[in-house]
């Protein structure tokens, strides 16, 4: 596997095409979750850092805008076919950085790839619309352009996948891009950098810089960016999208969860707690669409819980990188312990500790940031481990007595990612999808993470600003609508007056 660009053992910025080292003179560790283990330092931008990133890809912007679609498509395809021959390479890096097991990880890189594979098809996605004669001799038609150098900032859970949700759809559209990566992983978007690099980029489009709240402020403030797509939780989005508000960008800021999944009497028991069990603890609950509350409705309450609990203290818990695991570490001791404090708080609520992981060791791993898959049943929506986003594993299992109930409990919460339903009735199925206020919604499906050519995004607390990312609704983001009316007079039309002018 190539070692990420590095200058000594600290992880640099990507600007111009190049690596360069952060001014900043600060630097924050980078650890292997699975050791506790320092693996590399990285460089954290200072706002100057941040503007000359934004100054290259201002500079870059004229030049690539003005690429033809089609070229620019084929810097795309390129690039997706190195993707494809690095697949593994670049999974490894996620696994070593954020824990997830390696499995895990070549799924997430897949999922990016599938965005790439999308913006190879910008030609056909950018065309606009045509009108002949809207008027006498009087035509129409729309263009959809370029917004200007645009900013990413995404979180750890997902090195890979989500940086390729924002900057290959909004490259292709002709836009330059700075990307503030979270600096827990940084070292999957630089190689990254380089395979673009490679695939033909010209230097200057494609930027990273690395760092916290200063990096963020300065793409936030700075008056070169149009545009900022952001992935983190709920407070921070909110934060990106008034600050961004103010400064005249416009903005996406995606934020926090709790995804709920319904569970009805006559649902297949066995298929929906392998599902709900995936997409509980799979990548220790660190994902954005993790179900980390299920309301188990009328009958299906005891047998559900009995069935998650045995599949849950099943569990192969272990490093990312180790055959047959089926959940690795949390990112950060830090995190870890304060998922294990969720836990002392939903005791202390009152609910009731079926599978406790607070006291899961993993031997010669000691070190590492692990913690035991947790379930608590009967869980009411007063409880903190209801309402907080925890971001671990920790299932929580309320109960309802109908789908009018569960469906109510789903809608009363502020946040509204993702949500699932398990049932054999497709009457219930299809009113659950239609009253549910969710943006994205599984039948069966415990995780509804859209295709690539479909846009992923929530509503209520979970999104601010108006347009979803990747898919068509990244198009329209990345791009701004302009509409031509055209006449080409005759010597004999007359030249129009100084009234208002009305086509007939």
């Amino acid at each position: 596997m190539n070692k990420p660009a590095e200058i000594g053992a600290r992880v640099p910025l990507w600007i111009a095409g190049k690596p360069a080292p952060a001014s900043s003179g600060r630097t924050g560790p980078v650890y292997n979750p699975a050791s506790g283990e320092v693996v590399r330092h990285v460089g954290f931008a200072s706002a100057a850092d941040v503007d000359a990133a934004v100054r290259a890809a201002l500079a870059a912007l004229p030049d690539w805008r003005d690429t033809s679609i089609l070229r620019r498509a084929r810097v795309m395809q390129k690039f997706l076919q190195l993707l494809q021959e690095n697949h593994k390479a670049l999974a490894r890096r996620v696994s070593e950085e954020h824990g997830k097991t390696l499995p895990d990880a070549m799924g997430s890189v897949q999922r990016g790839i599938e965005v790439v594979e999308f913006a190879c098809g910008i030609p056909h996605l950018l065309k606009g619309e045509y009108s002949e004669n809207v008027g006498t001799s009087v035509d129409t038609h729309t263009v959809r352009q370029a917004v200007g150098v645009c900013a990413g900032i995404t979180p750890f859970n997902f090195p890979a996948m989500v940086p390729m949700w924002m900057f290959p759809v909004a490259i292709a559209c002709g836009n330059t891009f700075v990307l503030k990566v979270s600096e827990k992983v940084p070292s999957t978007v630089m190689r990254m950098a380089e395979l673009f690099r490679d695939a033909g980029l010209p230097d200057g489009v494609f930027n990273i810089v690395h760092g916290d709240k200063e990096a963020v402020d300065a793409i936030l403030n700075h008056p070169g960016i149009a545009a900022v797509s952001f992935v983190g939780s709920t407070p921070i989005a909110k934060y990106v999208y008034e600050t961004c508000a103010r400064n005249g960008k416009r903005v996406q800021a995606l934020g926090g969860a709790k995804n709920h999944a319904v569970v009805l009497p006559d649902a297949d028991l066995e298929f929906a707690t392998d599902a709900l069990i995936g997409a509980g603890y799979g990548s220790a609950g660190e994902r954005c669409m993790a179900i980390s509350a299920v309301v188990a409705v009328g009958a299906a309450g005891d047998p559900l819980v009995a069935a998650l609990a045995r599949k849950a203290r099943a569990i192969k818990i272990g490093p990312g990188d180790a055959d047959r695991v089926d959940m690795g570490p949390l990112i950060t001791r830090e995190h870890r312990d304060k998922v294990s404090g969720y836990v002392d708080i939903g005791v202390k609520e009152g609910a009731k500790l079926v599978v406790d992981g607070r006291g899961f060791r993993l031997k010669g791993r000691e070190n590492g940031f692990f913690l035991g898959t947790t379930l608590f049943d009967h869980v009411t929506p007063k409880m903190r481990i209801y309402q907080d986003e925890i971001f671990g594993p920790v299932l929580v299992v309320l109960r309802a007595q109908t789908i009018e109930e569960a469906i109510a409990l789903v809608n009363a919460n502020p946040y509204a990612n993702g949500t699932a339903i398990f049932t054999e009735s497709g009457g219930a199925a299809r009113r659950f999808e239609n009253e549910i206020q969710v943006g994205m919604v599984g039948i069966n499906v415990p995780i509804p993470v859209p295709v690539a050519f479909y846009s992923f995004g929530g509503w209520k607390s979970s999104l601010f600003g108006d347009l979803h990312v990747h898919g068509i609704e990244g198009v329209k983001f990345y791009t701004r609508t302009k509409v031509v009316t055209t006449r080409w007079p005759h010597q004999d039309t007359p030249a129009p007056g100084f009234h208002m002018p009305t086509l007939g």
